[in-house]
């Protein structure tokens, strides 16, 4: 799904709120329209409600298949941020009651859930070892508990290239070309060491667009961050993640990035603009590109079949069924049906949402699919590559969210030069370490 506006979980466009209601102009539901209790035939009207956020793309499907199902009925709760629905979904938990059938799960946040997996659905007991093949081995651990019970079915992810100007690439006499251009990022070495060249060259622009957004793609890639394999929070004896955070925080230093808070307005304009050079970039990210930069960026704007230190995801969610659900079997039963090859590959065309499942890889629409605007990047080719080159490495643990907040506060404010890294990063190993011990509503 299409991503938050908050550090961690980003999203995109707010979607409008839905409530998929069976009109009552369909003869075949009449009676439920008029207040019966049944549906086709002597099968009783079920209802499954499904609590989503951002935009996941299933106002089409919901009507697909109901049609195919003439006894559901669905209805959508949707919350238009990641913090909204999360804070709903807590109350709900912590009160055993209000729950919907389905409760989908932003990948940043999942982690919470999976501490308490015995508050929903093992869907292993609805067929998931026989579908579990269908995704990506990585998307499938996401959301599996540490004793084995898979508690969500995936639906899109964000697997990540760069995305760069052509025309600032050529002004610092850098190669244009997106094969060329894959070499010289190799590593996070090498993409801040051709950054500091290209600010000699061009010092009126940056290299990337945010220090925050950078942080987030580095320290995913790292086989821990916060916490160890155990759930123990280790931030502050963690060297690797220390020395990411140096790596860019002298970027910042040195002018490498914009320093334009993510979908802030200085962000969005900054794309008609010259602002920087690069930045990472999940498949789902081109659309905000191109709405940003209108037609000030077409034909500039590239993207390479590159990440630097191997693959890198931001973004994608799952669905999952809590156990108040009293419709357990149905809503897994939907859950399984949303989340099929078919159904990401429609979810796909319509918002853009990058599947996990590996069917979907080989079908036409998908791995085909070339972007006029991206000066006809193949990116359906480019993204297949992407997602298939991330390993999940990195155990989260259940306060992941509001852990990876903090930090990415404490950079913003180096980033803007509102406080020094050294004093910023201990604010955030203090910070952090009350949040990983702040016990979790219910």
């Amino acid at each position: 799904m299409r991503r938050s506006n908050r550090a961690g979980h980003h999203p995109l466009h707010v979607r409008r709120s839905v409530a998929l209601l069976l009109g009552c102009t369909l003869t075949l539901l009449a009676a439920s329209c008029g207040g019966g209790s049944t549906g086709s035939g002597d099968q009783p009207e079920i209802q499954l409600t499904i609590a989503t956020f951002n935009e996941f793309g299933y106002d089409d499907l919901y009507d697909e298949y109901m049609a195919e199902h003439p006894n559901i009925r669905i209805v959508e709760r949707h919350a238009e941020t990641v913090d909204a629905h999360i804070k709903n979904l807590d109350q709900n938990l912590a009160s055993g009651s209000g729950m919907a059938d389905i409760e989908a799960m932003e990948i940043n946040w999942i982690y919470k859930y999976l501490a308490r997996g015995d508050q929903f659905v093992d869907l292993r007991d609805f067929g998931a070892n026989d579908l579990k093949d269908r995704w990506l081995d990585w998307k499938v651990a996401g959301a599996t508990t540490q004793d084995g019970r898979i508690i969500g079915y995936g639906t899109d992810i964000g697997p990540e290239a760069i995305c760069y100007r052509r025309d600032l690439f050529a002004k610092a006499g850098l190669p244009t070309d997106r094969v060329e251009v894959a070499k010289l990022f190799a590593d996070w070495k090498s993409y801040f060491a051709t950054g500091r060249k290209f600010k000699e060259k061009v010092p009126g622009s940056a290299w990337y667009d945010s220090a925050v957004l950078t942080w987030e793609a580095m320290r995913n890639q790292l086989d821990q961050a916060y916490y160890s394999n155990q759930d123990r929070f280790l931030a502050g004896e963690n060297s690797k993640l220390q020395d990411v955070w140096k790596q860019v925080v002298q970027g910042s230093a040195d002018g490498l990035s914009a320093r334009l808070p993510a979908w802030s307005d200085a962000w969005n304009k900054a794309f008609r603009s010259d602002a920087f050079a690069t930045m990472a970039c999940p498949g789902w990210l081109l659309g905000v590109i191109q709405t940003n930069a209108g037609s000030f960026g077409k034909g500039k704007w590239d993207v390479a079949d590159v990440f630097p230190s191997g693959g890198g995801n931001w973004g994608g969610s799952y669905l999952t069924v809590p156990k108040q659900s009293p419709q357990q079997a149905e809503a897994a039963r939907l859950a399984a049906w949303l989340t099929a090859p078919e159904q990401q590959v429609k979810v796909f065309k319509k918002v853009g949402s990058f599947p996990s499942t590996l069917d979907a890889y080989d079908d036409p629409q998908v791995k085909s699919q070339v972007n006029e605007y991206f000066n006809n990047a193949p990116v359906g080719e480019i993204f297949v590559n992407r997602a298939r080159a991330v390993i999940l490495k990195q155990h989260k643990g259940p306060r992941e969210g509001e852990i990876n907040q903090v930090f990415s506060a404490a950079l913003a404010r180096v980033d803007n030069r509102k406080q020094q890294a050294d004093a910023a990063w201990r604010q955030a190993l203090d910070d952090a370490d009350k949040a990983a011990n702040t016990r979790s509503s219910g």
